[in-house]
Order: C-alpha cells, then structure tokens, then sequence
C-alpha cells in the first residue's frame, strides 16, 4: 500500500517472513552488506536480515562510531524486503542493479544536506491501538481498489530524506539528506521493475530486473494467508529463524508487516488482515500526532525499539484513514548516540500509487 527506499534499514525495521516466500526462492544468498550499500530488497527473508544489519549498524553508531544511514536501496524499491547491493550494477542472487547510461554516479546529482530534521513527538497510547488498528483494517478492507492484470506494473511514488551523522573533521554533526522524489515500478511477479531515486541513480534510473520473485511482489502478496493469527504467526516463525539477537523480536514482526504495507500493493483483504495481525503485537501503541514527509499531519501506529530508542511510525489520515508514509524518530536517549530526542531519522510520504500498463509508464500516461 505505500512507498520508499532512500533511508537504510532500520534497526527496528527488518522484516523476518521468509516463509511467505516459495521454498526455491529462499536459496538466495543472505543480502548483509556493509552500511554504505545500497540496500535491495529482493525477498523478504532477505529484508529481515538486512534489517538486522542495521539493526548491528545503529547499535555501532549508538557506541560512538560515524555511520550514515544508507539508502536501504530498496527496502521498497522492488516493493519491499530486502537483498543489499552496490548501485553500479551488482549482480547477487540473480538481481541486477544496473544504472542508465554507465557508471553508477553516471547522471546523478548530489543531494544536498541541511540540519538534521526534528518533530515533536506525539502521544503514545497502548490502550488505543487494538481499536484504531481495527477502525484501519475496516477502511482498508473496504477500499476500492483495481485488480491488476498480469501484464502490468505497479507504481509508487514518494518523498523521503534520511538523518546520519557526517564525520568531516572538526565539521562533524548529524545532517539531513534534503527531502527528494522516489519512483518505482514493478511487474506483478516482480521480475521487472525500474527505480528513479534523486541522489541514488540517475535521471534516467535503474532497473530492477531480476531472475527471482521478491517477497513484496503483488502476486507474492495475493498468496499469503488472510487469517491474522496464521498470518502473524508465520512472521514470528521466521523471525525466530533468521533474526539477529539485537533485534527484539516483537519489533522485528512489527517492522516485517510495515515493510508489507508499503511501497507494495496488497490486495485489500490481505492489507486488513496485516493491521489486524499488528494489533496482536505487544508494545504496539496509538500515536495522537505525526508528520509524513510532505508536512501531512495523522495518527499513527507505532512501536518503538528500546535498543536504540527510535519509534517506527505508520501514518494515517485522521479522518479516511489512508496510508501517508511512515518516519522513525528518536524517543529516548540512548548512551553514545548522535542523535538527540525528536530526531527524525528516517521520514517518507506516498504522493501516488497506482496500476500502469507498462514499466517506466505514468498513471493515466498514454501508450
């Protein structure tokens, strides 16, 4: 249901379903790579590890070591999980990242920093969120929606910016990545897709072609269970198998279902039962405020990851309640962190999401 890329996994944000993926495509080599990566998320197996990467990454930074937050290149670019790879053209698992024209900064323009990006932070209410899950879950099951045809794409476009901490001698500090567009396309079985990211590839983009399915492809997506308790139970099974220990489990399946809310498609009954799977998930509270990327003000579910003490929040409109985006923002100081209380680290908000007829094609674009 929604959109994103340019921020690194979060370390509360890796999804852990592997199982929801055929047994074939879970031979993929795990996608863990180095934090200045770009992460692609190939399948969701893979996402959960690469979330844990970060997760491993953030608890470095939290001890004091410069890291900046890469582009979790595509925890949602081929709608979702993830496999990490270096932009210029990488080759893991069969996926190719490939950048028009050439070289990987071939056409690309540096994003511009500034200071880093604060809010204040909302409300949380625990005992409010099993019933503003449920009010969501109504919503989105009863949303119209299109069903796609096996020849089309999958389109998402969304604002987002990335906080890190910049070491550049006695300059060092925290700066924001300014707020810059991400497209992406993606076929229903996901093998084909394209990517358009400021900062990340070129005007023209990359592809996303891949030999293997990823976990958030619409078809990948249209053959999960709809029941919430098997639903959920799948993620944590997962979750168990293939998590690192520094990401605390419930966090993990909190993230693993955001992860399937956006910058993906669900068909409505699956979306329903994702919100209603999340309300089972203990530590998941009801936020009062929230900002997407664009300024839009919500309510929010969220859950915050007392390792690092940054909350992950999924925005929603405060009367229809559609999806907005989502952000990550510091709650709680944590010792030998860079990042103060109200630092947003991540922040992101879907400006279009829609059904087109070809790859690299706009909504209501002619042949």
């Amino acid at each position: 249901m929604n959109a994103n890329p340019s921020r690194q996994p979060h370390p509360a944000e890796w999804t852990e379903t592997q199982s929801l993926l055929p047994s074939a495509e879970r031979d993929l080599p795990a996608g863990r790579h180095q934090f200045h990566k770009e992460q692609m998320m190939a399948q969701i197996h893979e996402d959960l590890r690469t979330a844990t990467a970060t997760t491993t990454a953030t608890a470095t930074a939290t001890r004091g070591t410069p890291v900046k937050r890469p582009n979790p290149f595509l925890r949602r670019a081929i709608l979702l999980p993830a496999m990490a790879f270096a932009l210029a053209g990488a080759v893991v698992g069969g996926l190719a990242l490939t950048a028009a024209g050439g070289g990987a900064d071939d056409g690309k323009t540096a994003l511009a920093t500034g200071p880093a990006l604060t809010t204040r932070i909302g409300t949380a209410d625990a005992k409010g969120a099993p019933r503003l899950l449920d009010r969501i879950s109504l919503a989105a099951a009863t949303t119209s929606a299109p069903t796609p045809h096996q020849d089309q794409y999958v389109y998402i476009a969304s604002k987002v910016a990335s906080t890190y901490y910049r070491e550049d001698g006695d300059d060092s500090k925290v700066v924001s990545d300014q707020l810059h567009s991400r497209q992406v396309w993606s076929s229903l079985d996901g093998k084909d897709g394209w990517l358009i990211e400021a900062g990340q590839t070129s005007d023209k983009g990359i592809t996303l072609a891949s030999k293997v399915a990823p976990a958030g492809a619409y078809n990948t997506l249209a053959a999960l269970p709809t029941d919430p308790d098997t639903l959920l139970q799948r993620i944590y099974r997962e979750s168990d198998a293939h998590r690192d220990a520094e990401v605390p489990r419930d966090q993990a399946a909190f993230v693993a279902i955001g992860d399937l809310l956006t910058e993906s498609y669900p068909p409505a009954e699956l979306g329903a039962a994702l919100y209603k799977a999340a309300a089972k998930i203990p530590g998941v509270v009801a936020v009062d405020d929230a900002t997407d990327a664009t300024g839009r003000h919500g309510v929010a579910i969220a859950r915050e990851n007392p390792a690092d003490g940054e909350r992950t929040e999924w925005i929603f409109d405060k009367k229809t309640l559609q999806f907005l985006g989502e952000r990550t923002v510091v709650v709680k100081t944590v010792t030998g962190s860079h990042f103060k209380v109200g630092t947003v680290t991540f922040t992101s908000a879907i400006t279009e999401r829609g059904i087109v007829d070809a790859n690299k094609r706009l909504p209501g674009q002619a042949s």
